[in-house]
């Protein structure tokens, strides 16, 4: 087993409840949470590809991204409001992709459960849209 997967949950805990999407970054590399390199099926067999070294920031930016929707999807259904998507970062070139979530309305029940039940995988509402796409939602 590897060490990032032995230590993750704790620490992804500490950063929520007393830190941040950069505590959680600056505590996986901290901890080498992360491999030189990941086997990858191909063609020829298994290949290794090299992992990035923003890996932990990405994963931290997104794993929060994804708890604070859960939170407002949460607080949308209390208060029966909408939720609407927005760039929350940046995006020196952002996907097409993303562009043309942005402004729309989702069910924030729909939404709520879509991420309860996609853990660490792509949702099947498509947001958020991947890693490093920077959309979020508001109320």
């Amino acid at each position: 087993m590897k060490k990032g997967t032995e230590v993750y949950a704790q620490l992804l805990l500490d950063a929520a409840s007393s830190g941040n999407e950069q505590s959680l970054a600056t505590a996986l590399k901290e901890n080498n949470c992360f491999a030189e390199k990941e086997p990858r099926n191909g063609k020829n067999g298994v290949n290794y590809v090299k992992i990035p070294h923003t890996a932990n920031q990405t994963l931290a930016e997104s794993e929060f991204n994804r708890f604070y929707i859960r939170g407002l999807a949460l607080k949308a259904i209390e208060t029966q409001q909408a939720l609407t998507i927005y760039r929350a970062k940046h995006a020196e070139n952002p996907r097409s992709e993303s562009e043309i979530m942005v402004g729309k309305q989702v069910n924030a029940e729909k939404l709520l459960n879509d991420l309860r039940n996609n853990i660490g995988v792509d949702t099947i509402l498509g947001l958020p849209p991947g890693p490093n796409s920077g959309l979020s939602v508001r109320l």
